[in-house]
């Protein structure tokens, strides 16, 4: 991009507010209050339509995985596919594996070029993937296409945490973020209804139910591909990446849908950033392993635990209901609903309290409080004290709790690394926690299942909260305050220039 003899304030749009004109020079070095200006913001229409149009994507991730799960029974019934326990879990696991690989590969290419683009490959990966599910035909092709929409929905973490911290405004951050992400949960309940219908025998046969479900879920992501039009590119990004017209053209209609602006408050500060067409491997490297170890070492640590917590338990639902409680497999999609009711509540609820009593204070609280509690309920589980329903109810307690606090872990990553590297950082830590406490944590609980040992099972479930409670303490000796700031003041821009 030729930046040459050009003026860049001749594309803000009449009537912009003088702190939004750029400074450049010849060697691509700008002056933009790009950022300043989005986190001076009140809430407007803008930003709703954009926590509809992620929103909206975390609830098909959260119909497909406890569709995933609900479904665990019917998969065993099956006459085609005879799952067992052990099939569900090696399925499940490689759901999370593709997730894994997808993270990385599409976190990259979020990072090169750009959020936007990135949301509507994943999503296209996402639905061919599961519509493709709904016609397997063994255990092989079952558990291949769960790798493939796992890719896809891996993609999906690292380009929609990177747009929410980069569209919302400052105050705004930590609540949007949680939300979002725990939106996840009416999925979950939307696919626990759907698991009561199309599990139903009156209604379907054993085999053709969860073959539908897997169809709804695909038809209903159609939706997105209209609700992703609603969402710009990230201003962010395109400053960096060289587009500041681009940059400044989006952020003047995103002030023209709010009723008020921020009068009070002081004059947009600049800031002067090296444009660049991308991060090269080693810098992201450096930045992440040397520059902010710390960091890294935080975000490890939340992503690992909450996703053997979150990913062991909750695949291996069902399983637990039907083998140790005797539910039959179409009556488990009643025993989700309270489940995700909590999780879903967790967020909205306690969210705010992450942006004023604080990331650090939060963090801590919600993952030591859901590790303990899972100790508690996981005794007495192992010596019988618990029927299904108030076995339900202690997760619905638990998980009102540890959503918060899985989501709380996006958010430290994706606001505590720069710019540049921010998409590539989720992906990374998502895939590195997920690689080791999500993707052995199905299969493990698989295989404690099947011993047909509570006291089995129960080792799990200490193993779990032991990893919730060490997250507590690292949360508690390192989190970044990062609450009501700018994202470039938690962590400069790589291309920011004093």
């Amino acid at each position: 991009m030729d930046l040459q003899g050009k003026r860049r304030d001749t594309a803000l749009s009449e009537g912009a507010p003088a702190p939004a004109t750029i400074a450049q020079s010849n060697d691509r070095v700008i002056e933009t209050s790009i950022p300043s200006r989005l986190d001076n913001l009140r809430w407007s229409g803008f930003h709703t339509r954009v926590v509809l149009a992620l929103g909206i994507t975390w609830v098909l991730d959260g119909l497909e995985v406890t569709l995933a799960g609900a479904l665990s029974g019917a998969l065993k019934e099956s006459p085609t596919l005879q799952f067992s326990n052990f099939d569900v879990g090696i399925a499940n696991s490689a759901y999370l594996a593709g997730a894994v690989l997808g993270a990385i590969g599409f976190g990259w290419l979020t990072d090169r070029i750009g959020r936007k683009k990135l949301f509507f490959i994943t999503l296209a990966l996402y639905l061919a993937a599961t519509a493709a599910t709904a016609l397997s035909w063994s255990v092989a092709s079952y558990a291949f296409f769960r790798f493939l929409t796992g890719a896809g929905i891996g993609g999906e973490y690292t380009a929609i945490n990177s747009t929410i911290q980069e569209l919302v405004p400052a105050h705004y951050r930590g609540w949007t973020d949680l939300v979002i992400n725990g939106s996840f949960w009416l999925g979950a309940a939307l696919g626990a209804v759907a698991a009561i219908v199309l599990l139903d025998p009156a209604w379907f046969a054993p085999d053709h139910g969860w073959r539908l479900a897997y169809l709804t879920g695909a038809v209903l992501g159609l939706i997105v591909f209209v609700m992703r039009m609603w969402i710009p590119e990230s201003p962010r990004w395109l400053m960096i990446h060289g587009r500041p017209d681009e940059a400044h053209a989006i952020v003047d209609e995103i002030e023209k849908s709010v009723p008020e602006r921020l009068q009070a408050q002081p004059v947009a500060q600049k800031v002067r950033i090296r444009m660049r067409d991308h991060t090269p491997l080693s810098e992201v490297a450096h930045t992440l392993f040397h520059t902010y170890r710390q960091r890294s070492l935080v975000g490890l640590v939340l992503m690992a635990a909450q996703a053997f917590f979150y990913n062991a338990i909750f695949f291996t639902f069902a399983l637990v209901l039907t083998d140790f409680f005797g539910i039959p497999s179409n009556h488990v999609g009643w025993y989700i609903l309270p489940f995700a009711a909590g999780n879903f509540l967790g967020p909205l609820l306690l969210g705010r309290l992450f942006d004023t009593i604080g990331r650090r204070k939060m963090i801590t609280f919600t993952y030591g409080v859901s590790g303990v509690l899972l100790a508690l309920s996981g005794y007495l589980f192992s010596i019988g004290a618990l029927s299904a329903q108030t076995q339900t109810i202690a997760w619905m307690v638990i998980f009102f709790f540890a959503s918060p606090a899985a989501s709380a872990a996006y958010l430290t990553v994706s606001e505590t690394f720069p710019l540049e590297v921010r998409a590539l950082a989720i992906a990374l830590f998502y895939a590195i926690g997920t690689g080791i406490g999500g993707v052995i944590g199905p299969a493990l609980f698989g295989v404690l299942i099947d011993t047909g040992s509570r006291n089995s099972v129960f080792a799990g479930y200490l193993l779990g909260a032991a990893l919730m409670i060490v997250a507590a303490a690292v949360a508690w000796r390192y989190c970044i305050a990062a609450e009501r700031k700018s994202l470039e003041s938690v962590a400069k821009p790589l291309a920011f220039l004093e």
